[in-house]
């Protein structure tokens, strides 16, 4: 597994937290957006299909579940 910046990891927990309509039942699916914004530049669209760096989004997942209570 890759190691990623814990200055990544924090900037992306704050990205994650900052979105509209943000909730703790979807963490997955805010975590996966803002992996795809750091990757892509963009947030997904409706039926984006574009690959996603799987290590970043499982840390910050883990993370963010471990800080979110």
């Amino acid at each position: 597994m890759a190691d990623y910046s814990e200055s990544l990891i924090k900037s992306l927990i704050k990205k994650v937290k900052e979105y509209p309509r943000f909730s703790k039942e979807e963490i997955e699916k805010f975590c996966w957006m803002a992996v795809h914004e750091h990757k892509h530049g963009v947030l997904p669209s409706e039926y984006d299909i574009r690959e996603i760096d799987e290590e970043l989004y499982l840390q910050l997942l883990q993370e963010l579940k471990s800080n979110i209570k």
